[in-house]
């Protein structure tokens, strides 16, 4: 069975969710799934529930910066070269898995700390049965065109407009 690619993106809320949702599913099915989250800590909810699913693994990071906007110009080469260092290894590890979700990859890219030449390479070298899943907002021309599905999550009201801070459990 091939691999397919997914594409979770948009400006609403649930691409993240989503993925997850998606690696439940697999790991249910006795597939077994990678799971990298680029510019989060691992401190989100959802790392509590997935310590405990028998076949998904977490790339942990062992790292965080910042906004990239924030960072100088040696902060942002010494971030790009481990964010590229963490999407190597997760493809190089992929080959023994079903499903290799990669949160905020298009982040990732629009941000400069992942080069999406080498995705694209990346997405094109991957092993026949290996699903990918790529979330993030923006997602360029390429990165769509590579995709099987995309799937637009589109914010139409979100209560964070009326001063609701995130809540745990809920958006994190």
């Amino acid at each position: 069975m091939p691999g397919l690619i997914h594409i979770y993106c948009g400006d609403g809320k649930g691409k993240t969710t989503a993925s997850l949702g998606l690696a439940l599913r697999a790991a249910g099915s006795g597939k077994r799934v990678l799971l990298l989250q680029f510019f989060k800590d691992g401190k989100s909810s959802e790392f509590a529930s997935l310590a405990h699913v028998p076949g998904i693994e977490v790339i942990p990071q062992t790292r965080t910066f910042g906004f990239s906007w924030t960072l100088s110009e040696a902060e942002q080469a010494e971030a790009k070269a481990y964010y590229s260092d963490l999407l190597e290894n997760a493809f190089r590890r992929g080959a023994d898995f079903d499903l290799l979700v990669l949160d905020e990859a298009m982040s990732a890219c629009s941000t400069g700390m992942i080069g999406e030449a080498r995705l694209l390479a990346l997405l094109g070298e991957k092993p026949e049965g290996l699903e990918v899943v790529l979330t993030g907002r923006g997602p360029s021309q390429a990165l769509l065109d590579a995709a099987d599905y995309v799937t637009e999550m589109k914010k139409i009201k979100h209560p964070y407009e009326k001063g609701v801070a995130a809540r745990k459990g809920i958006e994190y």
